[in-house]
């Protein structure tokens, strides 16, 4: 009798497993990072002072032995290797809410909030004061713009609208610029975001108005990568703009991510603002095959 019931409770726990594994197998699966990178394990860059709320980074031909960034309170360009506690400056504009910052080729450009560009040569640089700045108006709607991004292949900007009127939270609004060999743009096209994709994708995880803070092209895959500071989240849509996969950015990391960028190695930069009690930083994330 004893070893009836013995058998019946073994019968009965192996029917439970088998139900567990189905019900396991059945569940979709996690997917906590973008392919090659682990967002829980960076290599983190405090920044100076003076980049406590540093904004935008950038790097030149994706080499990482300068990186480049500016913050939103003065008009300074910035510029340092990581890992050395030496920033060095230039001023290129009065004081204003800059919010990005790209490199293409021959010029440097800087997005202010509103939309304005300020562009000029690089090799102007590393000068104390930067001559030949020319501020462009009017390019892009009226809105809120954090986000630029360079490609130095096709000497285009891409301008993704933070918050603009138009959009009314269905979609995120960006604009192609042509740089022109003088510093100068024109208009060349636009893309949009499905704000109600990356929605569905959030449903029981964090919530919140997507407001694109950056964005940066992962030349190894041809994806974009697009942060959105106010929920802290990282969007990656394939080259079409189509959003793939939205991936949670833990808080305890990502104080307030403002920046991203990718170096020749394929490696994730993500900068992000600090506080009265929180340094500015840069987090690097290790490409793996």
């Amino acid at each position: 009798m004893k070893r009836k019931i013995v058998a019946l409770i073994m019968m009965a726990i192996g029917s439970v497993a088998v139900f567990l594994g189905i019900s396991c197998a059945n569940k979709p699966e996690v997917i906590a990072n973008p392919k090659g990178y682990d967002l829980s394990k960076p290599v983190k860059y405090n920044m100076h002072i003076n980049l406590t709320e540093i904004s935008g980074i950038a790097f030149r031909h994706g080499k990482s032995d300068s990186l480049y960034a500016e913050e939103d309170e003065n008009g300074n360009v910035y510029y340092l290797k990581l890992g050395d506690k030496k920033v060095s400056e230039s001023r290129f504009a009065k004081s204003g809410d800059y919010e990005d910052i790209a490199i293409c080729n021959n010029y440097m450009i800087i997005l202010r909030s509103d939309g304005t560009l300020f562009t000029f040569p690089f090799n102007q640089v590393r000068n104390k004061e930067i001559q030949g700045v020319k501020k462009i108006k009017d390019m892009v709607p009226t809105g809120e713009y954090e986000g630029m991004y360079a490609d130095e292949k096709t000497n285009r900007l891409y301008i993704l609208c933070k918050n603009c009127d138009d959009d009314k939270r269905k979609v995120s609004s960006g604009y192609i610029l042509q740089l022109q060999s003088d510093g100068t743009t024109k208009p060349a096209g636009g893309f949009s975001i499905n704000v109600k994709t990356i929605e569905q994708q959030l449903t029981g995880k964090k919530k919140g108005a997507f407001r694109p803070s950056a964005l940066a092209k992962n030349l190894n895959t041809n994806e974009w990568y697009v942060l959105s500071s106010v929920n802290k989240v990282l969007v990656v849509t394939d080259a079409s703009w189509n959003v793939k996969n939205v991936y949670p950015l833990k808080p305890q990391l990502f104080n307030q991510p403002e920046g991203i960028a990718f170096d020749d190695h394929n490696n994730l930069y993500i900068s992000n603002e600090g506080d009265l009690v929180t340094a500015g930083n840069v987090l690097k994330f290790n490409y793996t095959k």
